[in-house]
């Protein structure tokens, strides 16, 4: 069964696959030589998280991610008619205030995989990846600033902004583990935190460097806000059902870390008799001595119940209604129709993919 239910979406994926594949290209460059500042042990830590180099320094050709913040980034710069390169300090910036975040989240949540690899607090120990996701969030202001121009300081704003409320989303996120119940509006606020405001930075940085006035930078921000909850509301079904081979993480993974994931939220807020059971069962795990031993049967139960209640079928239409928000937001600016035409792809595939 898809993760996501078939929509009349006509997703081309080569032409999404190529502005990802371009994001990455421009801003690895720079973002490898911003690591390269970093003092030893770690420049190397930074270089095994973002997969060039394996656990004993060896070059690797990991997967560094879906690369679709330096994708947006670049775009919003030619969505205000300057070159996709205006975007690149944008794109970087932002990419490594985002790689800051995974860094100390997967400390926070006890995660021991991402994209198929360990985790850098378990190869190299929590102190490093503590470290080195500051270091990151503070290389991502210097180079911003560094341009010394004045859409630079309005980008620098801009991204402190979305840190804070990125950071605020993580305090949420880790509170609402030890509370039985969490509401589907706060929910969606920590995850608008916490994922939307970095992807509504993204969306809005390049045009900033490349000199948009405010009222087209706050347009591209609603989009990439509202993209973000449909990205992360796709994360939330990926992260119970996703399949382990695509998402570099375990069976069950925001299960086994009790999150109040969207597709929970909203199947304890449902009522009958399956949402009743899987409340019950929820807050005796809150409780459980024994809940890192549980077997894979009793996290698919868990599972099954939240599908049962709706949970599922819930988040899949909150993603594509944040989704169509996004696109709508588009027709308050004006901006070349190839780039619109840009930005609508990049949020079709968000909502149908599988990783």
């Amino acid at each position: 069964m898809p993760t996501v239910p078939p929509a009349n979406l006509a997703v081309d994926t080569a032409d999404v696959f190529a502005l990802l594949e371009r994001g990455r290209t421009l801003s690895t460059p720079v973002l490898r030589a911003a690591v390269d500042r970093l003092a030893a042990p770690m420049d190397t830590v930074a270089a095994y998280h973002f997969g060039w180099i394996d656990a004993e320094g060896r070059p690797a050709d990991g997967d560094g991610g879906k690369a679709v913040r330096p994708a947006l980034a670049l775009i919003s710069a030619e969505a205000a008619g300057a070159s996709a390169e205006c975007g690149i300090p944008g794109a970087v910036a932002v990419e490594l205030v985002h790689n800051f975040s995974l860094l100390h989240d997967d400390l926070m949540d006890g995660d021991e995989q991402r994209r198929h690899r360990d985790t850098v607090w378990k190869v190299h120990g929590p102190a490093q990846a503590i470290l080195v996701g500051d270091a990151l969030f503070a290389l991502a202001n210097e180079l911003l600033l560094e341009i010394g121009t004045a859409e630079a300081g309005r980008a620098t704003r801009r991204l402190t902004s979305a840190t804070r409320k990125l950071i605020d989303g993580q305090a949420q996120d880790i509170s609402y583990e030890h509370r039985e119940r969490v509401t589907v509006e706060e929910c969606l606020e920590m995850e608008g935190n916490k994922t939307g405001a970095l992807l509504a930075c993204a969306a809005s940085i390049g045009a900033v460097l490349g000199g948009a006035d405010d009222r087209t930078a706050d347009v591209l921000e609603a989009y990439g806000y509202h993209l973000g909850l449909a990205f992360q509301a796709v994360d939330d079904l990926l992260g119970v059902w996703g399949d382990p081979e695509a998402t570099g993480k375990q069976t069950w993974s925001d299960l086994r870390q009790r999150k109040k994931s969207l597709p929970v939220v909203a199947a304890l807020a449902a009522g009958g008799p399956a949402s009743e059971r899987l409340g019950e069962l929820l807050a005796a795990d809150a409780k459980s001595s024994d809940f890192e031993s549980f077997s894979e049967e009793e996290f698919a139960t868990r599972a099954a119940l939240i599908e049962e209640a709706g949970g599922r079928e819930w988040t899949s239409q909150e993603a594509r209604r944040q989704h169509a928000v996004a696109v709508e937001a588009l027709d308050r600016v004006d901006m070349p129709e190839k780039v619109r035409a840009q930005l609508t792809a990049l949020a079709d595939f968000v909502v149908v993919r599988k990783r």
